[in-house]
Formats: structure tokens, C-alpha cells, sequence
């Protein structure tokens, strides 16, 4: 095994992305999953929540493909990418995939899972300051149209990172990407190499490493590089860009004379940030409680603790691994479960801190029914809130879960789960790999006006209302939605048998009888949020007590 020595000679400074704090990967290999699927997650993706399927295309020789910024502005017209900042050769076929502002899955169970991270400062770049035009949302598009497998995935998207160079989109962070198929998962990391760049130089665009995730295991991405020893001889577990040793040697970060193990995450990330390692430890304490002995933070007794960082022990970003064998095999719904955890009974659990604490009636103290996990900065500076960041996010946009699976046929086996909005809210819907369009109500979303046939803005409406009085609103919520999501989910079985059965005759067949079930289950969202937005709105109103 080849190991690359190298020394880190001074502290990195940190780059905060735009809204570095929001996205959450998950990824479970085969193996480490309950019915043996590839699952891939990602939650609070990019501001263009609609979600529709852009269709395989065939191409003229010698064609060229567009590079857009803009592709997540959700203000822009349904299908309009922004403006162009270049082009790349098209290929001669693309194929069908799901857009979205990250886009996640293609017709052939291709899926990619997209989380900003942090980087030193001296790697940030913007368009005003180098000639880079490519951006990871853009790059996850080549792959989708035009990758089968995830490796060839990862190739690709490197290829185009180190040839037109990384442009970030989201404030000047990095980013790492998950990237799998029905048969294994890659990590990709992509870091910037700041201002200055030119393609004319020669010179990668960009610095990346990617690594294989085991297919008995499992692992998280809270907005922080995970990638640390690295062996680019052994190409079966890694792949990296022709700089990414290179890059840290002509910066003077390390020296590979000093005798110390070469650390990806150490030399190209700053030092971590609780926003990331809260996460961190909350996934491996649920999914891997016996692996180490990890920091208590569970709530004590005493609740100024919530507020008192003194008592707190802060572990270095070591403790957390790559990657691990899960104690038990993961579901979807765990990774459900795990996405809109808000860290109850823990000391990052916002409705523990004693602001919200108010008078029992018999000497005591309970919590407040307006204590929620998702205060607003305008009621967190009221009350004098320490922040915290839970993992489900009230500002958030969207998220998935994809379930990759290779005993069917790529139509049926690729599942997309998506939610819009904020996931402790909102539910999961299906959408398959074989569907050929979605539902308008999923497509409809306008930042600017509120539409009542638009399931984002109707699910919004109720997060909003939750606020009236959430501990209590909340379980109204559930209450609506859970056996809503509870029958989609007790369908699955039903409803694949049936489109197998009708892909053994007629495949088109099959993806007709899909497209029809998932877009019917989406259309139900909106009035199912009106009726949940009624509901509210009658129970909590100012003219009761």
C-alpha cells in the first residue's frame, strides 16, 4: 500500500459557503442496507425545488452541449438553465434523467447525492475571479445523461472538473458528492484551486479525490470532506485528479520529507465546525452506537446545560470515520427518520433550551407549547437562543432518498423518494426510473407568489402555521400525513408487482402505468396540505385562549 508522507505546516482558515450549513448525505452500501439496495440521501438541496424528467435525446456529430449558471434559480421559467458560460462536445445519445437543482437519478439507476463543504480560503474562486465554468449541479447533469455506472460517473465528472475548472454555486464552499448505482457507491470531493485560473494554463481546474464506499457500509456527509488516507494505487478503492498531491506541495501546506501521513481532509479542509460534527455524531451514535466511545451528549438534568458550552467535551474530526458497518442494516425509513431528526433529548435539541421553560402551575416548570425545533433568527435574538442547526431544515427546499436496486429491471428498480420543503414536515412521495414526466403540482413553484397548486407552497403554508404552536400543531401534521406516507409505502409491493408484470410484456407499458401511479400519489400533496392548512388555521386562531 502506498502511503504519501506529508506535514501540515499552518492552520487553514475557513470558508463558509452561502448555506454551508444545510445539506446532509447519507449512504448505505448494499450490504449494510435492509433489502440489499444501493440508498443514497440528501436533504435541503438547492432553491429550485421543482422536479421534473428531462427526456433521452439523440444528438448530431459534432454538436456541442451547453454549460449553464443559473441552473438554481428557481425564478427562472420551468426549463430555462440561465445564462450559458460555454459549451462542451455533445455526446451522440443522453440519456433520461430527473432535474431538479442538484439533479439526482437517471433512467438507468444512476443517482448522485450533493453536499457543500467547507475549504481553505486560498482555493475560493468566483466568476469574477478566475475562468472557471464549470459548476457541480452542471457537472451532475453530463453524468446523468450520459453514465450508466457510478465509477464511470465520478471519472467523468472529474474529467470535466479538471478540464473547464470547478465553479462553485453555493457561496465559494467545495463540494462532495455520493455517487452510486444498483452495485456500489463512490465519494467525490471537489475542491477548488482558486483565483488566477485559466484552461489555457494547463493546469487542472480543480483538486479531487474519490474514494469506494464498502459495500457494508454506511456513512454521512454533514457539509464536511470525509476522505482521509488516500491510495492512488489501488484503483479498485480510489481515484484522484493528476494535482491532488501536487497542488498541497507547490502551496506549502505540506512537506512530504517531514514523516507525517498525507490526510486529504486535514490538508485541503479547515478545521471542523459543530454544525458538521453535531451530525457526524448523531449518525454514528444511532447507527453505530458501539464503535467507539463517543462524546455523551445526551440532555442532563440540569437544563442550563443546553446553553453552557463549558461542560462540553469537543472531539477532534478524527473520532469520526469514512465510513462504518452499521450494528444493524438500514432501511429507508431509518434514513427517513435520520433526515428529519431535529436531535430531541439531546443537547443540540432547540426546544431544550430553558427559554422555552414556563410555569407548571404547582411550583414547576414545563416546556412551552411554542417551544419548536425551527425558530426563525428574529425569534431566536427575542429569546436569547443559542443557534442550533438540526438535521431537518424549516429553510430548506428539498431532499430524496434514492433506493437503487439490481434484481429489477432499471425502470422499476430505481426509486426516488422526495419531499419538498422542510422533511419533518412534508412527505415523501415516489418517483420511479422509469417515469416519464411528474406531476404539475411538482413542478410548480413560483419563490414569489403562493399557489395553491403548488405542493412546495402548500406544504410551506403549514410550516409556517406549525408556529402558531407546534408542539401541538405538529401532531396534527403527523397525524394527516403519516398514514398518507404509511400507504405509499404498503403499496410499493403491490404496485411493483403490477409494473413488472407489465414490463415482462411491454416495458413502455410498465413506465406508463409508473408515470400514472407516482404522478397520481403527487397531485394528492397540495389538497391533503390544504385540508392540513384548514385544520391549523381553525384550531390556533387568536380568537381563542
Amino acid at each position: 500500500m502506498l502511503i504519501v508522507m506529508v506535514c501540515v505546516v499552518s492552520f487553514p482558515v475557513v470558508s463558509a459557503a452561502a448555506d454551508d450549513e444545510g445539506c446532509t448525505i447519507v449512504a448505505v452500501g448494499k450490504k449494510a442496507s435492509a433489502d440489499g439496495s444501493v440508498i443514497l440521501s440528501h436533504t435541503d438541496a438547492g432553491p429550485d425545488s421543482r422536479v421534473y424528467v428531462v427526456p433521452a435525446a439523440k444528438h448530431k456529430a459534432g454538436s456541442t452541449a451547453p454549460v449553464y449558471w443559473g441552473i438554481q434559480d428557481a425564478s427562472r421559467p420551468l426549463r430555462d438553465d440561465g445564462e450559458v458560460l460555454g459549451t462542451i462536445p455533445q455526446v451522440s445519445e443522453t440519456f433520461a434523467y430527473i432535474h431538479s437543482a442538484y439533479p439526482h437519478m437517471n433512467e438507468h439507476q444512476l443517482a448522485i447525492a450533493e453536499s457543500t463543504i467547507n475549504q481553505r480560503a486560498e482555493l475560493n474562486v468566483t466568476r469574477e475571479t478566475g475562468k472557471q465554468i464549470m459548476t457541480v449541479e452542471q457537472a451532475e447533469i453530463f453524468a446523468l445523461q450520459r453514465c450508466k455506472k457510478a465509477r464511470d460517473a465520478v471519472k467523468l465528472i472529474g474529467s470535466l472538473m479538471e478540464t473547464y475548472g470547478f465553479l462553485p454555486s453555493s457561496g465559494d464552499g467545495a463540494e462532495d458528492l455520493v455517487i452510486g448505482d444498483p452495485e456500489e457507491a463512490w465519494v467525490l470531493e471537489i475542491f477548488g484551486v482558486g483565483p488566477g485560473w485559466t484552461r489555457e494554463s494547463g493546469k487542472p481546474g480543480a483538486i479531487w479525490a474519490a474514494q469506494r464506499i464498502g459495500d457494508d457500509q454506511a456513512l454521512v456527509i454533514p457539509n464536511w470532506s470525509i476522505i482521509k488516507e488516500i491510495n492512488p494505487n489501488d484503483k479498485d478503492n480510489f481515484m484522484v485528479s493528476a494535482n491532488y498531491l501536487q497542488e498541497a506541495i507547490d502551496r506549502g501546506w505540506y512537506k512530504p520529507a517531514a514523516g507525517k501521513l498525507f490526510i486529504w481532509q486535514e490538508t485541503y479542509a479547515p478545521l471542523p465546525v459543530e454544525f458538521a460534527t453535531s451530525r457526524f455524531w448523531l449518525f454514528y451514535t444511532t447507527f453505530m452506537p458501539n464503535l467507539v466511545a463517543w462524546p455523551d451528549r445526551k440532555l442532563k438534568q440540569n437544563p442550563m446545560d443546553t446553553i453552557n458550552p463549558y461542560h462540553q467535551f469537543v472531539e477532534p474530526i478524527s473520532l469520526y470515520p469514512f465510513s462504518a458497518t452499521p450494528e444493524k442494516k438500514i432501511s429507508v425509513h431509518d434514513v427517513i427518520a435520520f433526515q428529519r431528526s431535529v436531535f430531541l433529548g439531546t443537547i443540540y435539541d432547540f426546544t431544550a433550551q430553558p427559554q422555552w421553560l414556563v410555569s407548571d402551575g404547582k411550583g414547576g416548570f414545563k416546556m412551552s407549547p411554542l417551544a419548536t425545533p425551527f425558530p426563525g433568527s428574529e425569534l431566536r435574538a427575542l429569546l436569547k437562543l443559542s443557534n442550533r442547526r438540526p438535521v431537518a431544515r424549516h429553510r430548506g427546499h428539498y431532499g430524496m432518498v434514492c433506493q437503487l436496486r439490481s434484481w429489477l429491471p432499471a425502470a422499476i428498480g430505481g426509486l426516488y423518494w422526495v419531499y419538498q420543503d422542510n422533511p419533518y414536515i412534508s412527505p415523501y412521495v415516489p418517483i420511479y426510473a422509469g417515469c416519464s414526466d411528474t406531476s404539475p403540482s411538482y413542478q410548480n413553484y413560483d419563490p414569489e407568489k403562493y399557489s395553491d397548486t403548488s405542493a412546495r407552497w402548500t406544504i410551506d403554508f403549514v410550516d409556517n402555521l406549525c408556529n402558531l404552536r407546534f408542539q401541538d400543531a405538529v401532531k396534527e401534521v403527523v397525524a394527516r400525513r403519516q398514514p398518507f406516507e404509511d400507504k405509499i409505502f404498503a403499496d410499493q409491493e403491490k404496485v411493483e408487482k403490477e409494473a413488472l408484470r407489465l414490463y415482462t410484456v411491454n416495458p413502455k407499458k410498465a413506465k406508463a402505468y409508473l408515470t400514472a401511479y407516482c404522478r397520481g400519489v403527487m397531485e394528492k400533496v397540495p389538497p391533503l396540505y390544504l385540508e392540513i392548512r384548514n385544520r391549523l388555521i381553525t384550531m390556533f386562531t387568536n380568537n381563542r385562549e
